[in-house]
């Protein structure tokens, strides 16, 4: 089991926040694009993570449930208070991607995310986020896959 939280106090109601997730969405991580209205049934995603809407209570949270493995993402506010919970019940092989790479990842762009929420809301972020040299080595490495792969698809 994965579980993975993230909190930040915007000190403005956090509500709003939740429903501007794709326009505030950082894009050094991929487009956040669905193919219909963020809302119950939109499917989607960013760059290669994909996931389904579950649940949109707008204003409250947002569901989104991935379409490999058991999991789901929340995005929820409670008075000034952004909060994002990961929950799954993954492969073994998908907890060892998730503990060497992926958690990384992710947990940068969380962050990243909730800066954009804080500066959305007027101000700067104390502690703006910084890629540790593990996220900025994966980065590389992954983008370099990705170029020489779509490199051979053009030959």
């Amino acid at each position: 089991m994965i579980r993975n939280i993230h909190t930040r106090d915007l000190g403005v109601p956090a509500g709003p926040f939740v429903d501007r997730i794709q326009e505030l969405w950082p894009p050094a991580w991929g487009k956040q694009e669905f193919d219909r209205p963020l809302g119950v049934g939109a499917d989607g995603g960013h760059g290669p993570i994909r996931y389904r809407c579950t649940s949109f209570t707008p204003g409250e949270s947002i569901t989104f449930a991935f379409r490999e493995g058991d999991g789901t993402h929340t995005l929820s506010a409670s008075g000034t208070v952004v909060r994002h919970e990961l929950i799954g019940d993954f492969s073994l092989a998908s907890r060892i991607r998730w503990a060497l790479v992926i958690r990384w990842l992710h947990d940068a762009c969380l962050e990243d995310l909730f800066d954009n929420f804080e500066r959305a809301a007027g101000r700067e972020p104390a502690t703006p986020a910084r890629w540790s040299p593990w996220v900025r080595l994966v980065r590389r490495v992954v983008v370099g896959l990705t170029n020489r792969q779509a490199q051979r698809n053009l030959a």
